[in-house]
């Protein structure tokens, strides 16, 4: 463990750290306490950071794209050591600037409309019917580690076109770039190093054996009557790969920890099935997963905060979606609350170009789990755990049912 992350918090305004366990375990009462009391905090640990709060500043913050650019969306500064790796794959969109990013997120946009994403529901009902079947006669289940981790990698297997068994190995991967980054840079690289190597094999093969899948669509895809460059193809399946696995399976395990434990609103959504969507958007915002970083282009002052070019800005949208500025009873999660503007899966230019898939992949967790197990309660005997950091979600919910 780092100094950086040993030293004791005193004043999360001035100070704060991300990766402290008790942040990630329950950051609430920090962001109320900076929401009143600091708006847009600053810490010094991990390469230094702005951390604005409150969702006017957010929504701000993520439409001047002129102050702040997105080359750089990691919420900390870490030095992997070791040789440089794939330094010239281009993680678009989400990690560009226009006009990169206008024209690689209009080429992904198509296959991700609702339209685009139908075929893959009734595999992911077939699917936690299967997982399901694999715990339901035990009595007992990690809501997280044996149901929501293990439906988007399968999801993203499917749409990427490569074997269902390598799922086990990409929740490794994802694992490495995000979890264990901080922690094991070094791992991080490796992963990095894996992904880059089998994505580059696939597109390999695509591009003289084409399928029905995502892989070969962008292998193949023109832009301007050219083919789209290898660095950039080779960024935007891994981006695929990474961003649609662990961001989905933490936002369905927090769903299911708080199913776990606030038994009306189960048993609500057992008798008024309809109310899913509108519960799904509620848990999204409740529970927001992501915090993406802007880095800022060129000396501004913020809001009376002195930020200087190449400063790190830490867009935590899951705080901005507690903001009771913005949300009535934001520290509440009503599941059927009417108006919900959550900006879970960003906002501006960057706004989640797969938020319709990771929808889908939580409303039809959520429904098929609660048909075959309508009553379950958290196993307090055993401990929920965290990750943190870039994405925020439950590594284990122990449940009991009937």
């Amino acid at each position: 463990m780092t100094q950086e992350h040993q030293e004791h918090v005193e004043d999360w305004a001035s100070d704060y750290d991300i990766f402290d366990p008790s942040y990630i375990a329950a950051p609430y009462k920090v962001w109320d306490d900076l929401q009143q009391r600091c708006p847009v905090a600053h810490t010094s640990r991990w390469g230094g950071s702005w951390m604005p709060t409150r969702y006017e500043d957010l929504f701000s913050i993520a439409k001047d794209v002129e102050h702040f650019s997105s080359l750089d969306i990691g919420v900390a500064s870490v030095d992997p050591g070791g040789a440089p790796v794939y330094n010239d794959v281009r993680i678009a969109p989400i990690a560009s600037d226009p006009p990169e990013h206008t024209w690689t997120r209009a080429l992904l946009l198509p296959r991700f409309t609702l339209s685009a994403i139908e075929r893959y529901e009734s595999p992911t009902r077939d699917l936690c019917r299967s997982l399901i079947d694999g715990f339901i006669e035990t009595g007992r289940a990690d809501a997280a580690s044996e149901y929501a981790q293990q439906i988007p990698p399968r999801v993203i297997a499917d749409m990427l076109g490569v074997p269902e068994e390598m799922s086990d190995q990409f929740v490794d991967w994802v694992r490495s770039a995000l979890e264990f980054a901080i922690k094991d840079p070094a791992r991080a690289v490796q992963a990095r190093v894996e992904v880059f190597t089998y994505l580059q094999s696939c597109m390999n093969d695509r591009r003289e054996h084409p399928r029905d899948d995502l892989i070969s669509y962008l292998v193949h895809a023109e832009v301007d009557g050219k083919r789209v460059p290898e660095n950039i193809v080779l960024g935007m399946t891994a981006l695929l790969l990474v961003a649609g696995i662990d961001t989905t399976w933490s936002s369905i395990g927090s769903a299911m920890l708080h199913l776990a434990t606030h038994p009306a609103d189960r048993e609500r959504l057992v008798r008024e099935p309809e109310l899913m969507p509108t519960a799904v958007e509620e848990l999204l915002r409740a529970y927001s997963p992501v915090t993406m970083a802007r880095v800022v282009r060129e000396d501004v002052d913020y809001q009376g905060h002195a930020m200087r070019a190449g400063d790190r800005v830490l867009m935590s949208f899951p705080a901005a979606n507690r903001d009771p500025a913005k949300f009535e009873d934001a520290d509440q999660v009503i599941i059927d609350r009417a108006k919900n503007p959550h900006i879970a899966f960003g906002v501006g230019i960057h706004r989640c170009v797969g938020s319709n898939l990771a929808r889908m992949e939580m409303r039809v967790a959520l429904t098929e789990w609660l048909a075959r197990i309508p009553e379950f309660r958290l196993d307090e005997t055993i401990e929920v755990t965290w990750a943190g950091g870039q994405v925020r979600g439950p590594r284990s919910v122990p449940v009991l049912f009937p």
